[in-house]
């Protein structure tokens, strides 16, 4: 039997080696860990929000090996949208986000370790546009809305934009639509918070746009491709017959 003194040198030396063990295991995931530990932390904190509040559920993975670049595009419902599909993420994406939301001042704060490339909501913002192109060509993987902004219309989609398709075929990388279903959204940025939902992600396959490579500047090309991928986005949302519209000037309203 050890005695009174005995029990408490073997519990703090017990302590001591649980402490040095939780600390080799932090040390260990940081240096495999592809994320900072701000990022980590967000990234935690983010995806505790998705599963608890909004019981987000979400088909799978990217499929794209590390170190490949690749264009991610979606339908947009929610100021969170890149939280949900950064649960199927291993690797820190690059989204291309409006200029007030990385200004804002709760918003940014979250945003800014992750480097968003800020763009303006009015034309053509053509150095975000560049960047956004480089760091795909450099491998990493990069989100973009192609409806350009919260779908808050009651429709499955907003007019896609030329630009998405205009950014993927200039990286010379796959783009992968994905499809978010019951999302919470009530007209603000961060109204979400108080709002529970059930939300579904679902990912689907890389669309290899080598055979419209180099005709980048082909207005039809771009017009056919930029339907195209919303018709994947809306194929994923359960309506494979759905017709997109097109914004910027390839945009014509429709007589509905």
């Amino acid at each position: 039997m050890l005695s009174a003194l005995g029990t408490k040198i073997l519990a703090v030396a017990i302590l001591a080696a649980l402490g040095l063990a939780m600390a080799a295991w932090t040390a260990r995931f940081f240096r495999r860990s592809p994320y900072t530990p701000v990022q980590t932390a967000i990234l935690t904190t983010s995806a505790l929000i998705c599963r608890l509040l909004w019981r987000t559920e979400i088909s799978g993975r990217l499929p794209i090996a590390p170190g490949r670049g690749a264009v991610i595009i979606s339908n947009h419902t929610c100021s969170f949208d890149p939280a949900f599909i950064a649960l199927g993420v291993d690797r820190v994406m690059r989204w291309m986000v409006a200029r007030e939301y990385c200004e804002h001042r709760f918003m940014g704060k979250f945003l800014r370790p992750f480097g968003p490339i800020p763009t303006n909501r009015a034309g053509i913002d053509t150095a975000a546009t560049k960047q956004i192109i480089r760091c795909a060509q450099q491998g990493e993987l990069v989100g973009l809305f192609p409806e350009g902004r919260i779908n808050d219309t009651g429709r499955l989609l907003r007019p896609g934009r030329p630009g998405v398709a205009l950014i993927a075929l200039r990286a010379g990388v796959p783009v992968i639509p994905c499809f978010i279903r019951g999302a919470p959204y009530d007209g603000t940025a961060l109204g979400c918070l108080r709002m529970p939902a059930r939300v579904r992600v679902t990912v689907g396959k890389p669309i290899d746009l080598a055979e419209y490579r180099g005709r980048e500047d082909d207005r039809a090309v771009l017009e056919d491709l930029t339907k195209r991928l919303m018709k994947a986005i809306a194929a994923l949302g359960g309506q494979p017959d759905y017709e997109p519209e097109l914004a910027g000037r390839f945009y014509k309203p429709s007589a509905t």
